[in-house]
């Protein structure tokens, strides 16, 4: 059963530690903590993607930045209560680390499967420039009755099938997880700079439930 259900949800990342461990929470009293990974796009740019990291996976008391990691986990989400709303916190559960000398630019830095439930209707939308996009939210299963909500964008042909589908639907999603920075109105003269995180599809479809 848990096996199944960590098949559903499936990242590899590799990239650069660019920051300290910072104490997230403790749980039965194993520790875990958050770490800034940089990892390269196609493109010149770079994404930070936050992980989590027990302290029994690693010395998290160490000086690691600039060292190369591959990671593999599962992405996930929990709602953090700040200004009287709830905001989605999203990162890299981190399951195995390996440190790596030296990342080849054929290596794929940055996967992700995700096999969920829509679970909000699909906005879609074209830019000004005509592109067609369309912003998913997907449940996706965990143990213990517990759910992780995904963000997910799909560019093109994607994006039109993807606004056909309904609430409720299983998905299969692959893509990458990408950084984007926004500015957040906080008061009316006020904005702020923060960072969403997403999955930007390169591949999607409707899975069929498995008959009973």
């Amino acid at each position: 059963m848990t096996d199944k259900v960590i098949e559903n949800n499936q990242v590899t990342i590799m990239g650069e530690i660019v920051g300290d461990f910072q104490f997230s929470h403790e749980i039965f009293g194993e520790g875990f903590y958050m770490v800034d990974i940089s990892v390269d796009r196609l493109s010149d740019s770079t994404d930070i993607i936050p992980v989590m990291v027990s302290e029994r996976l690693l010395d998290v008391s160490d000086d690691y930045k600039g060292l190369k990691i591959s990671i593999t986990g599962q992405f996930r989400s929990y709602n953090r209560h700040e200004e009287k709303k709830n905001k989605l916190v999203l990162s890299v559960f981190a399951r195995e680390i390996e440190f790596v000398d030296d990342i080849e630019e054929s290596a794929k830095t940055n996967q992700i499967f995700l096999d969920g439930y829509i679970c909000k209707a699909p906005i879609y939308r074209k830019t000004p420039l005509g592109r067609e996009i369309a912003d998913l939210l997907l449940a996706v299963n965990r143990p213990y009755g517990k759910s992780d909500y995904i963000p997910c964008i799909c560019w093109g042909r994607n994006a039109r099938y993807a606004s056909t589908f309904e609430v409720g639907s299983r998905c299969a999603v692959w893509g990458r997880i990408q950084s984007r920075e926004y500015m957040k109105k906080i008061s009316e003269d006020q904005l702020e700079r923060r960072t969403a995180y997403e999955v930007s599809v390169s591949k999607l479809e409707i899975v069929e439930e498995e008959q009973v």
